[in-house]
């Protein structure tokens, strides 16, 4: 299950199996309404596994339902935001 924690003006998705943190995507809230995803790591027990999208899914879920923009310095989330359209609604421009 991934889990979502906002701290001042820093967050992150994260997943985590007994205790240990094994996938995150962090982001840094510039407005009440704007974040900027600006890192995506993904443990290598979990690569290959579609984790580094499901963060992003969480995430992009998260924004519809708090009105929130996303913008990306993260390559991972920028080539995301590029290639599928069905994000772009979130996407700022």
């Amino acid at each position: 299950m991934i889990k979502h924690e906002e701290t001042g003006n820093r967050g992150a998705f994260y997943f985590e199996r007994e205790g240990e943190r094994l996938a995150s995507m962090t982001y840094s809230r510039t407005t009440p309404t704007l974040v900027i995803i600006d890192h995506t790591e993904v443990s290598d027990v979990l690569k290959g596994q579609g984790m580094g999208r499901q963060l992003l899914d969480a995430l992009v879920a998260w924004a519809r339902e708090t009105n929130t923009r996303l913008m990306a310095t993260c390559p991972y989330a920028l080539a995301q935001f590029k290639k599928d359209a069905t994000l772009h609604d979130v996407v700022a421009r």
